[in-house]
């Protein structure tokens, strides 16, 4: 079978007390699900100076079409592959240079283009073989060459430069795993409780410092978050609002140094041009709801948005696109020394494609964020070498000096 051929070094590139610590923990009944180690307290007072260079892990779950998102409109194959698609889009492209374009919902990222802090890659991938959903996750957020569903790269990371993470999800996600200096914070879908069961767990944990410490924080985190008493707000976990508290948790002297987010939906097997012109908005303006709610700090920040694969070249029968291989990756954030899209771009002539099929990738997306960790987070080659034991970092000035 024939294999991409990736670029992978820097030279070729551009009630008891058991019962009640349960009962804290699920104190998301107004609260919010919460989970912060007893040893990292927040302090949420916002400080002028800036804190340690921070970055942002957007996971888009589903594999996002790039070919719809960063149209090659120089591309001739582009219309033939895609008569439907290629018609499909409401508005007037986003010119970006080399005849590429972005999709007319991404009106802010395009702002950021030309403001210089947006960097699109084009035609890359994590190595994953295979088309499988689950595992090219797991396989892009282990970031081993292999699957370790107990170990993530930006885990990894954080242990090596003694940071802390929040995972704004559930659970912690596999990019999170293995080290114990990580947050995990979400909406709590239970109804709110009443100011007088707050004040009653104060009193019953009044002689159990841990205990009471837990509740300080989970109320610290509430307010912070908005959810306040007397206001009626619908916790649906829509990805603005997951944005903006996500934000609100990494501003401040004691702000965590970097956070993962997840959105779904990039599973367009069928209607795809209106199912992207509304998660592309969504994706849009919840990164433009981090930006604002970063403040100061977005101009010490870089967002990796990436994704599992790519989707086919070709579009279906039913108005979509089906598994592909190669796709995209977006470096935003004040710190990005944007305003040019990176990446090989491979031609879309099917001599050209992956299999005659898919976008063929020309560049690794581990080595892209090893760039990121060299250049922002300032890791040594040795280093790097427990984050992504499988790859190098390019040789690109992708971070402003």
């Amino acid at each position: 079978m024939k294999k991409p051929k990736i670029i992978n070094n820097s030279d070729d590139l551009p009630t008891s007390a058991l019962s009640r610590r349960k009962f804290i923990t699920m104190t998301g009944a107004g609260l919010a699900v919460l989970s912060f180690p007893m040893s990292s307290a927040f302090a949420f007072e916002g400080k002028k100076q800036l804190a340690s260079p921070k970055i942002v892990w957007l996971l888009l779950r589903g594999a996002l079409d790039s070919l719809h998102t960063i149209v090659p409109t120089f591309d001739q194959q582009y219309k033939t592959l895609r008569p439907k698609l290629s018609t499909s889009f409401k508005s007037p492209l986003l010119p970006l240079e080399k005849g590429f374009a972005l999709h007319p919902s991404l009106k802010n990222l395009h702002q950021w283009y030309q403001e210089k802090s947006l960097l699109p890659v084009v035609a890359v991938y994590s190595g994953y073989p295979k088309r499988s959903h689950f595992d090219g996750q797991d396989y892009l957020e282990s970031g081993k060459g292999e699957i370790d569903h107990d170990s993530g790269w930006l885990a990894r990371a954080i242990e090596v430069k003694n940071k802390r993470a929040l995972a704004v999800s559930r659970s912690t996600p596999i990019s999170l795993r293995s080290s114990d200096q990580v947050n995990t914070w979400y909406p709590s879908n239970l109804k709110d409780a009443d100011e007088d069961i707050y004040a009653a767990l104060d009193k019953l944990y009044q002689n159990d410092e841990s205990l009471r410490a837990s509740l300080e924080s989970g109320l610290q985190v509430r307010g912070l978050v908005g959810d306040k008493k007397g206001k009626k707000k619908k916790r649906q976990g829509k990805f603005i609002d997951l944005s903006k508290a996500c934000a609100k948790l990494m501003v401040g002297e004691q702000g965590v140094d970097c956070a993962m987010l997840e959105l779904g939906g990039w599973d367009t097997h069928k209607n795809q041009g209106t199912r992207l012109d509304r998660n592309l908005a969504e994706l849009d303006q919840g990164l433009a709801a981090l930006k604002s709610g970063l403040g100061e700090e977005w101009r010490n920040t870089v967002v990796i948005v990436g994704t599992e694969f790519g989707r086919t070249a070709k579009e279906n029968g039913t108005g979509g696109t089906d598994h592909g291989t190669g796709s995209a990756l977006f470096l935003a954030g004040g710190a990005v020394n944007g305003g040019k899209v990176q990446g090989n771009w491979p031609g879309l002539k099917a001599e050209e494609l992956f299999q005659q099929r898919d976008l063929m990738p020309t560049t690794n997306s581990f080595s892209w964020i090893a760039n990121v960790l060299s250049q922002h987070w300032h890791f040594t080659e040795q280093e790097l070498k427990l984050v992504f034991p499988h790859v190098k970092p390019y040789n690109q000035a992708i971070i402003r000096s």
